[in-house]
């Protein structure tokens, strides 16, 4: 199996039609089933079962997945190797993050440091999904979470606290709510992924069980957006909420901790372009008071 029948092998292992596969690889169809037909007749093997559902694995095929990510594993370690030791200032950097620190710290960061290194060009991906630094799909994560893999840097940007918000109009409208009310005659609007979680959710440490969740939403971003346009009662992080001239609501109560991480690996990080994109992000994450 060379590494271009392992690509192709692994994106159909992973979306398990043809048509997904293409996509990924940026083929066509055909071009994904003429591969796979060429690395069945080169091994001797049916690596997948053809169902209506989709293609799954035979156990020749768990043989050649297990082969497959090792070399998937040691491309990638070639790559970053080969990065690291680049002193260039050209080239691509790829940055993952969510939309609300694109808007505010990312993409402004990136329009300064184009002004003094025109020739880095920087693939700005917003998502709520956490990429893998390890396989290069990405060289720089700005995120919430902090990961534990001993591969990867972790350097926090940010520290600040997250509080209740709501418009201006809203709390004319219909005042504050009460602490202690568990937001009993309340518009909410909620962030998505708290309630996937499958946990009691709550706004600043106050239980959402009497408020009525007027909107949910899968980014951050279009948390704020809601609670500009008047929906409801909402948390945010103090200076994301205060930027966007909202009232912040119960300001008695201690913030909750909100951290902020920039994550690359540690092949990558002494990379000139990568280091000027890090340099630029933190200047712009430390111009925000916590």
């Amino acid at each position: 199996m060379n590494w271009d029948d392992a690509r192709v092998f692994l994106a159909l292992c992973r979306e398990q039609t043809l048509r997904g596969a293409a996509r990924v690889l940026a083929v066509d169809q055909a071009t994904v089933g003429r591969r796979l037909a060429s690395l069945e007749r080169s091994l001797e093997a049916t690596l997948f079962l053809r169902t209506s559902a989709g293609y799954s694995l035979t156990a020749a095929g768990e043989i050649a997945l297990a082969a497959a990510q090792a070399m998937e594993s040691s491309a990638a370690e070639l790559q970053r190797r080969i990065l690291g030791m680049d002193d260039r200032m050209s080239g691509v950097v790829r940055v993952t993050t969510t939309d609300s620190f694109a808007a505010d710290f990312i993409i402004p960061a990136v329009a300064a440091l184009h002004r003094e290194e025109p020739g880095i060009e920087v693939q700005l991906q917003t998502s709520t999904q956490m990429l893998n630094l390890s396989k290069r799909e990405a060289d720089i994560a700005v995120r919430t979470h902090q990961p534990e893999n001993p591969d990867l840097i972790v350097r926090r940007l940010a520290r600040w606290g997250s509080g209740l918000f709501a418009s201006a109009q809203y709390v004319e409208q219909r005042g504050a709510p009460e602490p202690g009310s568990a937001f009993a005659g309340h518009d909410l609007v909620i962030y998505q992924p708290y309630i996937d979680a499958g946990k009691e959710v709550f706004l600043a440490c106050e239980p959402i069980i009497h408020g009525r969740i007027a909107m949910t939403c899968t980014s951050g971003f279009m948390v704020r957006r809601a609670l500009a346009a008047g929906l409801g009662v909402g948390e945010l992080p103090l200076p994301m909420g205060e930027a966007d001239g909202l009232v912040r609501l119960w300001p008695e109560r201690p913030p909750q901790p909100y951290d902020v991480w920039l994550v690359t690996h540690k092949d990558v990080r002494h990379t000139a372009r990568v280091r000027a994109v890090i340099d630029a992000l933190a200047r712009a994450f430390s111009a925000v008071a916590p």
